[in-house]
């Protein structure tokens, strides 16, 4: 059960380090590309901090993705870790693991949708 909670945790922080990639890249080339510009201005304008965030988009991704690839790693690790025998335990066991694979793959996903709009979608415009 602890090792199927830190799967667990190790999924939520990868999770919260790859959505730093969608408020760098993703969100603010998606409102360029569906003409809300303005939007960008203001949200920039109410939030400075985008700015450096864009500034250092290459260390996010790298930060980024060595979260993956340890939550990665825990979870494979994890995935054949005995649950305990007590059936509510065991329950709690298996719906952990199911939800922290859940967590592991939207993160991937987070980071390959804000991997496209920083590095690859410039590319191509």
């Amino acid at each position: 059960m602890a090792q199927a909670r830190g799967s667990l945790w190790s999924a939520v922080a990868t999770l919260l380090a790859t959505s730093t990639t969608l408020v760098c890249c993703a969100i603010p080339a998606m409102l360029v590309a569906i003409g809300a510009g303005a939007a960008l201005s203001s949200l920039v304008s109410a939030l400075p901090q985008l700015v450096w965030l864009s500034e250092h988009k290459a260390a996010i991704f790298a930060v980024a993705g060595i979260a993956i690839a340890v939550s990665g790693a825990v979870q494979w690790r994890s995935r054949r870790a005995p649950c305990p025998v007590d059936p509510a335990l065991r329950g709690a066991c298996l719906q952990a693991r199911k939800t922290s694979r859940q967590v592991f793959v939207a993160s991937v996903v987070i980071y390959l949708v804000g991997g496209w709009f920083a590095f690859v979608q410039q590319l191509f415009a």
